[in-house]
């Protein structure tokens, strides 16, 4: 299990509820919580399915040199992109 933290801006208001059932929100738009890498993945898998014209950064805690990793969703330049970070 490792701390898991989502951002979400401009997403429908249904994929901000689906996100509240796995983690806490701790304001508009930021979910935090502590899940396995199963979990993870199938939160964002779902994210994925969703985010519409809105845009999502999940950052989790990791073994890497910087101690985190992250995925974002969103529209850069009028282009819909998925970026593993």
């Amino acid at each position: 299990m490792s701390l898991l933290v989502v951002l979400t801006e401009n997403v429908p208001p249904r994929l901000r509820g689906r996100s509240a059932i796995w983690l806490l929100e701790v304001r508009a738009g930021a979910y935090t919580g502590d899940v396995s890498r199963r979990t993870r993945e199938m939160i964002w898998q779902q994210l994925d399915s969703g985010y519409e014209d809105g845009n999502i950064v999940m950052a989790w805690a990791s073994n890497s040199e910087s101690g985190y990793d992250f995925q974002r969703l969103g529209r850069i330049a009028g282009n819909r992109t998925t970026t593993m970070g």
